[in-house]
């Protein structure tokens, strides 16, 4: 549902813009890490980030503690 809570926020199925955002830039920024078998400066290349910037959305996201996992992804989950 969507709406203008009693906060004053709008809501789009009970979450705010910025969680909506944060999930989408996460999983983006996920998808890039796993194709390039966890490479921040090739993921951030491919995402027409610079790399701090890329390093600076994952600290912000915590996916800096999961970077090694993107590495250990095979090819089959991204299709």
């Amino acid at each position: 549902m969507q709406g203008i809570q009693e906060s004053g926020r709008y809501t789009v199925g009970g979450a705010s813009l910025k969680t909506l955002l944060d999930a989408y830039e996460r999983q983006l920024i996920e998808t890039a890490l796993a194709a390039t078998a966890g490479n921040q400066r090739r993921a951030a290349r491919t995402l027409g980030l610079l790399p701090t910037t890329l390093h600076e959305k994952m600290k912000r996201l915590g996916l800096l503690k999961r970077r090694n996992d993107f590495s250990e992804m095979d090819e089959a989950k991204l299709a």
